[in-house]
């Protein structure tokens, strides 16, 4: 595998590269300072992947993630950077990876595993797959200071919870710092909304039930407790629910 380490710090560089040296099947084949200097030099060595600063002065790595995209056969991309607030971005470009500094040894042998050729071929898939962008396949959150990443496809709802998101899958939740009205318009093909507080996905509604008090609710699979339906909502949901069924 032919590497391009970008980063703005020397040092930062370095200990890549040090860390490459030491790993089987790996060859350093440059090093840039920005994303202006990774772009040209993309296109002079051709490297199979990037190793990718975000925080750069003149043109950052997402930028230059977003460029990358748009030649013939990109590279893959792993973004390493010492701040989490970019996941969400650095996954929009099609980013394989997303490691934090102090790189760890074991972490980037991983992520270079994964970002050899069939992911790079997944890329562009990706990139040609529509002219408008694509709805994220996973959403990431930060938990416990690590970053997890949630298959969208796993997740059985969304509920606003005050200045959070929760997301709600068969093995728990999590918070995320997005908007439900943004969740909705990016899902739109995937979720529905039920309540002005929560959207459920489609591909999991299993029924539409009535509590005690005659209020509708969603019954989801995989879920316990069925969800409240607001009267807004209710003709839309029981329409859905019945074109499911039928």
């Amino acid at each position: 595998m032919k590497i391009l380490i970008v980063d703005d710090e020397a040092p930062a560089r370095a200990r890549l590269r040090r860390i490459l040296e030491e790993l089987e099947g790996c060859m350093v084949s440059g090093e840039a300072a920005n994303g202006r200097e990774a772009l040209q030099l993309t296109a002079s060595l051709q490297p199979d992947i990037l190793l990718l600063d975000i925080r750069m002065p003149g043109m950052d790595g997402l930028e230059a993630a977003q460029h990358l995209q748009s030649l013939g056969q990109p590279p893959a991309v792993i973004f390493t950077t010492a701040y989490n607030d970019y996941a969400v971005q650095a996954f929009e470009a099609h980013a394989m990876d997303y490691l934090l500094k102090p790189v760890r040894r074991e972490r980037l042998a991983d992520a270079l595993q994964h970002a050899h050729l069939p992911t790079r071929l997944q890329a562009n898939a990706l990139r040609e797959a529509s002219e408008a962008p694509a709805s994220r396949q996973r959403i990431c959150a930060s938990v416990r200071g690590s970053l997890q990443l949630i298959e969208v496809d796993d997740i059985r709802y969304f509920q606003a919870d005050q200045k959070y998101v929760c997301v709600v899958t068969t093995e728990g939740e999590v918070l995320i710092e997005e908007t439900l009205k943004a969740l909705e318009e990016e899902f739109a093909d995937r979720f529905v909304r039920i309540h002005r507080n929560a959207l459920v996905a489609r591909r999991y509604i299993d029924g539409l039930v009535r509590d005690a008090e005659g209020h509708g609710r969603v019954q989801l699979s995989g879920i316990a407790s069925p969800l409240e339906v607001s009267r807004r909502h209710i003709a839309e949901i029981r329409r859905l629910v019945k074109a499911l069924q039928g």
